[in-house]
């Protein structure tokens, strides 16, 4: 009896997993297509402010909708966004493409592009898009489809992004490069990890809710 319940409290105290499904294999035709989407999707999102509107019961009372902008563009949510429809390949290979245009031909970061922006400390971040879109892509068609999981996936792509970006900037520090613009580490950190999170927390959420309905019409 004793040896039972010995056995049924160590059990207990296994820590919990998630529950996963077998990886579905996203055709290549449907990868190539997301890569490029993917692509379009983040130059057009580096151009776009995040907006929320103001709650429903106060339309009546003002006679109009308000919006009220998030402080980040939608760029983050685009890079999420593919990695939770066309999985970690196509997310990933749509990124890469983002970072080898900015660096050679089209200024599609946010201020400008070429090779001197590896000098921007935002560059990090970019660089961060690569894993971070691999990582919600890959536990996006790993866990079950459900609200939960794809924001799950988003918030760890997303912690991605920032872990890069982040250590980007200590490099920097840590060898006194000359960064464009750079403040100080911490004041850095401030500026491009801790400031926008909240507003891009906001974004993955409105990411889950779209790659939510959208996964329940996709043919795989």
């Amino acid at each position: 009896m004793a040896r039972k319940l010995k056995t049924t409290i160590f059990q207990s105290l296994q820590p919990l997993s998630l529950p996963k499904l077998p990886p579905v294999k996203v055709p290549p035709a449907a990868e190539i297509l997301w890569a490029i989407i993917g692509l379009i999707l983040t130059i057009s999102g580096t151009l776009l402010e995040a907006f929320v509107p103001s709650p429903p019961w106060s339309w009546l009372q003002q006679g109009t909708v308000e919006a009220y902008s998030l402080g980040v563009t939608c760029q983050v949510g685009a890079v999420l966004l593919v990695g939770c429809l066309g999985g970690k390949n196509a997310a990933a290979i749509s990124q890469v493409a983002y970072l080898l245009l900015g660096l050679t031909w089209f200024n599609v970061f946010t201020q400008g592009g070429g090779i001197d922006y590896v000098l921007n400390p935002r560059f990090g971040y970019l660089l961060g898009f690569v894993p971070g879109a691999w990582v919600c892509g890959f536990l996006a068609f790993r866990l079950p489809v459900r609200l939960e999981y794809l924001a799950l996936s988003c918030l760890m792509g997303l912690l991605s992004i920032h872990a890069i970006g982040m250590s980007y900037l200590a490099i920097a520090n840590s060898f006194s490069w000359s960064m464009i613009g750079a403040p100080s580490f911490p004041q850095s950190l401030l500026t491009y990890s801790l400031a926008p999170l909240p507003g891009q927390l906001a974004v993955i959420c409105a990411v889950a809710v779209v790659s939510f309905a959208l996964r329940h019409v996709m043919f795989y």
